[in-house]
């Protein structure tokens, strides 16, 4: 997976399977990548990276993260034409196959990264995954695709240590209980608080050997640019260089930008590119270069669709902190932010950052 020149690629997961499982009116449907993907054909940048091939993940490794009973439920509800998981999670008759898809995408993305097929990539496949707990769905989630993937990096790829970086909107509760206790993934989450799923409170920082490995980054609404720079400058990469992590994974969740519906965060793309910016520095720092993306959540669709493709433009090097513009045809946002001062504070003194 290198160019003529043997240099390392970006590589990508998608198989139009994902658009199998949608159901008309629920905002996380195959509208979501459908006009994400064209997008990135239209710019060019498909062409440009390594495909990597989405097959079913293994019951092996699905089984790491959820109970065979569950995955069992999964898909004989799938099998009778499907239903609801609880009343915002859907299946629909191919929902439990684009499920494993989704979740073996990803696990092939990773592997490819860790042997050095691929310096970086994104896993473009629905559905999400980072609300789904061991022995249910929830939150659009049918299994968590980022907790699969890290066990398997641990498990299987010779990997010790995993960060996981989740900045969607919503908390990552389906991966904050898996790794609970687990000394050997750092879990980072950002996220708007008070608000679904209720989870994600600043005390929440793991327990037993794992205690400490959890930092939830809980913002109030109508947090921008300004507060997840200093959040991601002044928390995560001191975390980050503590922890030395050997793979970074990221739950890429695009609903804090300003304009999503279904959230009050203040986000524009451009906040949206530094993260990813912010990322791959850290990555190419701390652990040669391996970072993988997922898509989580990001309902905002023309958002949605310019995330995507300035984070792609990050892992190609085409936009970096002194080359390239960022494409935000939305514009920054025109209201004031809530500062982050205090949290800051809080958490730089729970996590012994001060």
């Amino acid at each position: 997976m290198a160019d003529s020149r043997g240099i390392m690629s970006t590589a990508y997961c998608y198989d139009p399977v994902e658009q199998e499982h949608t159901l008309y009116g629920h905002p996380e449907n195959r509208e979501r990548l459908k006009g994400t993907m064209e997008l990135l054909e239209q710019q060019g940048l498909l062409a440009r990276m390594t495909l990597v091939e989405a097959t079913p993940v293994s019951m092996e490794r699905l089984h790491r993260v959820h109970s065979s009973q569950y995955v069992d439920s999964v898909r004989r509800l799938a099998e009778r034409g499907g239903g609801h998981l609880d009343p915002d999670t859907y299946v629909a008759s191919r929902s439990y196959e684009a499920a494993l898809m989704s979740a073996g995408g990803l696990v092939n993305l990773v592997a490819a990264v860790l042997q050095g097929e691929a310096v970086c990539g994104f896993n473009l496949m629905r559905p999400p995954g980072h609300h789904a707990l061991t022995g249910r769905g929830m939150g659009f989630c049918i299994f968590n695709n980022v907790a699969i993937a890290a066990h398997y990096a641990l498990a299987e790829g010779g990997v010790e240590r995993v960060l996981i970086v989740d900045f969607d909107v919503h908390h990552g509760n389906g991966t904050q209980d898996t790794f609970w206790r687990d000394p050997s993934v750092l879990f980072f989450s950002t996220h708007q608080y008070p608000y679904y799923p209720g989870t994600g409170d600043w005390r929440e920082i793991g327990a037993g050997e794992g205690k400490g490995t959890i930092c939830n980054v809980p913002l109030r609404p109508g947090v921008g640019n300004e507060g997840y720079t200093r959040i991601f400058d002044e928390l995560l990469w001191p975390l980050a260089e503590r922890f030395r992590p050997q793979l970074i994974l990221v739950s890429a969740g695009y609903d804090a930008h300003w304009q999503d519906p279904l959230a009050g965060m203040r986000l524009s793309l451009s906040g949206y590119a530094y993260l990813a910016q912010t990322l791959k520095a850290m990555a190419d720092e701390l652990c040669s270069g391996r970072l993988v993306f997922t898509l989580e959540g990001g309902y905002h669709l023309q958002a949605l669709a310019y995330a995507v493709l300035n984070t792609l433009r990050v892992l190609l090097g085409d936009l970096t902190p002194e080359q390239g513009e960022v494409m935000d045809p939305l514009g920054p946002c025109l209201y004031g932010e809530t500062p982050v001062d205090t949290l800051l504070l809080q958490l730089k003194g729970v996590h012994r950052l001060v």
